[in-house]
């Protein structure tokens, strides 16, 4: 059965300290790269949450051990020829989409077939933007109209590509770079910027990956079939499951929030720099450089007089995951708020820039949608006292938790279904919650 919240009060003013959980795209792209290393690998602070889970599970049925507690998880690689398994193996993603993704990078030269499946949610997700390239290295792919279920098979002589990745996607560009990993000779990406993690973490490991910009582009070049051995890996605070608790604080009255140890890598802080833009009570302190990232303590104090913003596109990937939140902030700033050129939310767990908009009417704030774009006409005195109920939100984690925020920042009496879908990123983030004070039942 499906669990349910109920929300019917504000939360009061709050001063703590918290610390998030650790970084998701860090905790899947470690298991990944620790399974091709040679010998063991230790992770510290990982995620324990279903996507990282699905991640761990993947590469047992691939053929590589690991062993996870509450301290660490450790990881037994094989090395790049590794993986071990049977034909018609069956890999099930779950949720996660950058798992989803970036397995194909893993299995480019994999002798076997494998069955590539995923939760109702992620089965409606297009896959057409790394199965171009993987098959441009060789890879056979087998699919009904780029959607999972799926069939991987390797090749024995992988090659290298020539790929303008154009849409500024991450797990793209990763998946490219994992194959790249195992495959001779040097693949060369030429790509609007997004995430880096996986390029951060080829440099931490020493592997020969050089990244150039070139006007508002990155080239990126990899000389592959470079084994490397086992390593340590401490990932810090996750910048997406820190962004609902900055956003709560900014929202809520005389109330003030230290967030510790958070990953600030500058491809996924938009959130800040756009939040500070309307004004918003952020700084950044103790900042230090941690395997290849930045680490910071944030600290977040409530804020009136929030302004309005026309956001700039460049900002869009760096706050991707962000927008959501960032579109309640808006709801309740002065002026007309802008966002453009934002089609790739709707490509998302579910359609995000639907969901924010019909949130947005819902609570009565005026909006205008097109297919890439939103208007927010915010309302600084908006208070809320009637009945709203949150459902139908495609098992999206972040639908359902920007959900949250808005009940607790705005009144009135909130009814949220299937909050389990929060497990897939954040598993402790209703206890978090109720740690500075939020009443939910």
């Amino acid at each position: 059965m499906k669990r349910i919240a109920y929300i019917d009060k504000k939360i009061h003013k709050f001063n703590k300290k918290i610390y998030v959980p650790g970084d998701k795209s860090l905790s899947i792209r470690f298991i990944l790269m620790a399974s091709q290393a040679v010998g063991k690998s230790v992770a510290y602070n990982i995620l324990k949450s279903e996507d990282v889970i699905s991640a761990l599970l993947t590469i047992k049925n691939l053929g590589i051990n690991y062993k996870i507690n509450k301290k660490y998880c450790e990881i037994y690689g094989m090395g790049l020829n590794g993986f071990k398994f049977k034909n018609n193996t069956i890999i099930n993603a779950g949720n996660s989409g950058t798992l989803a993704r970036l397995i194909f990078g893993l299995l480019i030269d994999a002798r076997n077939s494998i069955i590539l499946r995923g939760d109702k949610s992620l089965s409606k997700r297009d896959f057409y933007r790394v199965i171009e390239p993987m098959k441009m290295f060789g890879q056979i792919i087998e699919s009904k109209n780029n959607y999972l279920p799926i069939k991987i098979k390797g090749t024995k002589y992988p090659r290298p590509i020539n790929f303008f990745e154009r849409k500024g996607s991450a797990q793209v560009k990763s998946c490219i770079l994992l194959s790249a990993m195992k495959t001779p000779g040097i693949t060369k990406i030429k790509c609007i910027p997004s995430r880096d993690h996986t390029e951060r973490l080829f440099k931490y490991l020493k592997l020969p990956i050089k990244v150039k910009k070139k006007k508002n582009l990155e080239i990126i070049t990899f000389n592959g079939k470079k084994n490397y051995k086992g390593f340590n890996y401490i990932i810090p605070g996750d910048i997406s499951s820190s962004s609902f608790f900055i956003v709560l604080t900014l929202l809520s009255k005389n109330s003030k929030i230290l967030i510790k140890n958070v990953n600030i890598n500058k491809s996924r802080t938009g959130i800040i720099d756009i939040l500070k833009k309307m004004k918003g009570k952020i700084n950044l302190k103790n900042i230090k450089n941690n395997m290849g990232e930045k680490v910071a303590d944030i600290v977040v104090q409530s804020t009136d007089n929030l302004k309005s913003i026309n956001c700039p596109i460049n900002m869009n990937s760096r706050s991707i995951d962000e927008l959501l939140l960032i579109f309640l902030v808006a709801a309740q700033a002065k002026g007309i708020s802008k966002f453009k050129k934002i089609e790739e939310l709707r490509n998302k767990e579910t359609d995000r820039l639907s969901f924010g908009n019909n949130l947005l009417n819902k609570i009565g704030i005026k909006t205008k949608m097109t297919q890439d774009s939103i208007k927010i006409y915010g309302n600084p005195d908006l208070k809320l006292k009637d009945t709203y109920e949150i459902r139908k939100f495609d098992k999206d984690h972040r639908a359902c938790m920007v959900s949250f925020i808005a009940a607790l920042t705005l009144g009135g009496k909130w009814k949220i279904h299937d909050i389990d879908s929060i497990k897939t990123s954040f598993p402790n983030f209703i206890s978090l919650l109720k740690q500075i004070g939020a009443k939910i039942n």
